[in-house]
C-alpha cells in the first residue's frame, strides 16, 4: 500500500466542503432576509402610512381654520348681507269675533281685534312683496303694515292671492327698494345648503341655515294636501311665514311657509320658487291667478282597488267621479279608469296629478296615458280653468 496518497486524494475531500459553504451560506443569508422581511414589513407598511396620514391630517388642520370653515363663514355673512335688504316685517290686524262667558254673552258676540306679524320678501323695485296668504288671510284692508329693513314703514294694498297654493302678493309705494332675485327650485338638490330668512317671534333680520332635506313633499294638510313642497332643516319659527329661502347666490329658492308642530323640530317646508314666481307674475299681470281644471273625483290604488281592477302596478291615481261637461268629460275620461302619466311623466298618486293639472295653463293640451280594462288608452284633454280652491 503506497503510504502517500495521490494529490487528487487528498484535495477532493477539502475542495467539496468549501464548494457547499460557499453554496449555503448565500441561501442562508437569503432566507434570512425573507424572514426578516415578512416579520418586518407589516409593521414598516403600518408606519408609512401612519406616517402619511399624520401628514394628511396636519394639513387638514391647517387648512380647514384658514379656508375652509374661514370661507364658509364668509359665505353665510355674504348670503346674509346680500338678501337682508330684500326681507320686510309684516304686521296686521283682522277683526275678531267670540262669545264671552254667560253674563257677557247676553250682550251678543264680542268684538276684538286680533294682531299678527310674518315675513315677506321684495321681489320687485316697483314695491311688489311675495309672503305667504295665511299671513293676511282675513286681515283688516288698512291694518296691514309693511316694516322694511331701513326703518320705514309701509302701508300694503293686496294685489292679489292664491289660497290653493297659500300665497299673496302686496304692493307697497316706496323709493329704493332692493328686490331679491329668483332662483330655480329644479336644480336644488338634496343635501344642498339653504338660508331662511325672517322675523321669528318678531326678531327681525333672523338667518338660519340648513340643508334641503327633501323634494316634491306632498299631503302635508288636507287644506294644501295637491301642493309639493321643498323640505328642509333651517330653523323656521312662527313669525317666518311668507320669508325667502334661499340658496349659497343669494337667490330666492322657496318661500317659507310651513313647520311641524308649533316650534321648530327640525322639519320645515317652503314653496318652490318656481311656482311661487308664476304666481307672482301671473297676479302681477292679471290680478288673479289661473290654476288649471280637470273635473275628475280620484283616489289612491291599495292592493285591493288594484285586484278588481285587474292590474298588478299601485301607482297613479284611480278616477272615481267625472263632472259632466268638464274637460275631464270632453276628452272621454270614465270612473275606473287609472291615470299612469301626465304628457309622459309618470304619475304616483292623485296628489301628483292634481298638482300637475293645477300648474298648468288653461287652455293648453296634455296627453293623459291611462290604464282601461287592462290595457294602456291614450287621451288628449285640453285644461279648463279653475274657479274654486275644492275643484281638481
Amino acid at each position: 500500500m503506497d503510504p502517500y496518497p495521490s494529490p487528487s486524494a487528498q484535495t477532493r475531500p477539502v475542495a467539496n466542503v468549501s464548494n457547499s459553504t460557499s453554496y449555503r451560506l448565500p441561501v442562508l443569508l437569503l432566507v434570512l432576509l425573507v424572514l426578516a422581511t415578512v416579520a418586518f414589513l407589516p409593521t414598516y407598511l403600518e408606519r408609512v402610512k401612519y406616517k402619511q396620514t399624520q401628514g394628511e391630517l396636519a394639513a387638514i388642520s391647517e387648512a380647514l381654520p384658514e379656508l375652509k370653515l374661514e370661507s364658509l363663514g364668509k359665505l353665510f355673512t355674504l348670503v346674509g348681507r346680500k338678501v337682508s335688504p330684500s326681507v320686510v316685517h309684516i304686521d296686521t290686524e283682522r277683526t275678531v269675533r267670540w262669545r264671552g262667558d254667560e253674563i257677557t254673552s247676553l250682550l251678543g258676540p264680542q268684538i276684538g281685534r286680533q294682531q299678527g306679524q310674518a315675513s315677506g320678501v321684495i321681489v320687485d323695485a316697483e314695491g311688489y312683496i311675495v309672503t305667504n296668504y295665511h299671513v293676511v288671510a282675513n286681515a283688516d284692508a288698512d291694518s296691514i303694515k309693511v316694516n322694511l329693513p331701513d326703518g320705514r314703514t309701509r302701508l300694503a294694498e293686496v294685489i292679489g292671492d292664491d289660497a290653493k297654493n297659500d300665497l299673496a302678493v302686496l304692493k307697497i309705494d316706496a323709493e329704493d327698494l332692493i328686490p331679491a332675485p329668483w332662483g330655480d327650485s329644479d336644480r336644488l338638490a338634496v343635501g344642498e345648503l339653504v338660508w331662511a330668512l325672517g322675523n321669528p317671534f318678531g326678531l327681525d333680520n333672523s338667518l338660519t341655515f340648513g340643508i334641503v332635506s327633501a323634494k316634491a313633499r306632498r299631503g302635508l294638510s288636507a287644506e294644501y294636501r295637491y301642493n309639493e313642497y321643498l323640505q328642509t332643516d333651517a330653523a323656521v319659527n312662527p313669525g317666518n311665514s311668507g320669508g325667502p329661502l334661499v340658496n349659497m347666490q343669494g337667490e330666492i329658492v322657496g318661500i317659507n311657509t310651513a313647520i311641524v308642530g308649533p316650534t321648530f323640530q327640525g322639519i320645515s317646508f317652503a314653496i318652490p320658487s318656481n311656482v311661487a314666481r308664476r304666481i307672482y307674475q301671473e297676479i302681477k299681470e292679471t290680478g288673479a291667478v289661473a290654476n288649471g281644471y280637470l273635473g275628475v273625483g280620484m283616489e289612491e290604488l291599495n292592493k285591493s282597488l288594484a285586484e278588481q281592477l285587474g292590474i298588478e302596478q299601485l301607482e297613479g291615481a284611480l278616477v272615481i267621479a267625472v263632472a259632466d261637461g268638464s274637460p275631464a268629460d270632453k276628452a272621454g275620461l270614465e270612473p275606473g279608469d287609472v291615470v299612469v302619466a301626465w304628457n309622459s311623466e309618470k304619475i304616483a298618486d292623485p296628489q301628483q296629478l292634481s298638482h300637475n293639472v293645477a300648474s298648468s295653463t288653461p287652455g293648453t293640451k296634455a296627453i293623459l296615458t291611462l290604464i282601461r280594462g287592462g290595457e294602456e288608452v291614450k287621451l288628449e284633454v285640453t285644461i279648463g280653468r279653475r274657479t274654486s280652491a275644492s275643484e281638481q
